[in-house]
């Protein structure tokens, strides 16, 4: 199933491919960085990586960013607030906040693949007040409860 999202070209983003994916079988379209100059990222650092795009995403849908798997495991470069979303009535640049967890800096360059958009239906939740819960098998254990 296809899903039409109209993408505008910022003057900074000119010349990069629109998000694309790679393989016929993937759920992630590549976006690339439309930095104008090489970024450095220290370890331990963050920094929002623009894209040059923005998007009109249909009602009822949401865009997803991810990490690139390549980059987490080679440099240890991941998407700061995975998966960040870009909800249907925002109409900004995309920017991804990348992070360096990694031990040596990370440079990106203009059109380096640096995250993978998914886009995604939203049901909107009806927050109801109650008195109590239902009670299950887990029930208040938290964090580990479940074991390794």
């Amino acid at each position: 199933m296809s899903v039409a999202v109209q993408v505008e070209v910022l003057p900074h983003g000119e010349g990069l491919p629109l998000p694309a994916y790679a393989t016929a079988g993937a759920s992630g379209a590549d976006v690339c960085a439309a930095v104008q100059e090489d970024v450095v990222i220290p370890p331990g650092g963050r920094v929002a990586i623009p894209t040059g795009l923005r998007f009109a995403i249909p009602a009822g849908y949401e865009v997803q960013v991810r990490p690139r798997s390549g980059l987490a495991l080679a440099f240890g470069v991941t998407v700061a607030n995975a998966p960040g979303t870009v909800d249907s009535d925002y109409r900004g640049e995309l920017k991804v906040i990348l992070v360096n967890l990694g031990s040596q800096p990370f440079t990106v360059r203009r059109g380096d693949r640096v995250a993978q958009l998914v886009l995604a239906p939203v049901l909107r939740a009806v927050f109801l007040p109650a008195e109590g819960l239902p009670e299950t098998a887990r029930g208040v254990g938290g964090f580990g409860s479940t074991g390794v």
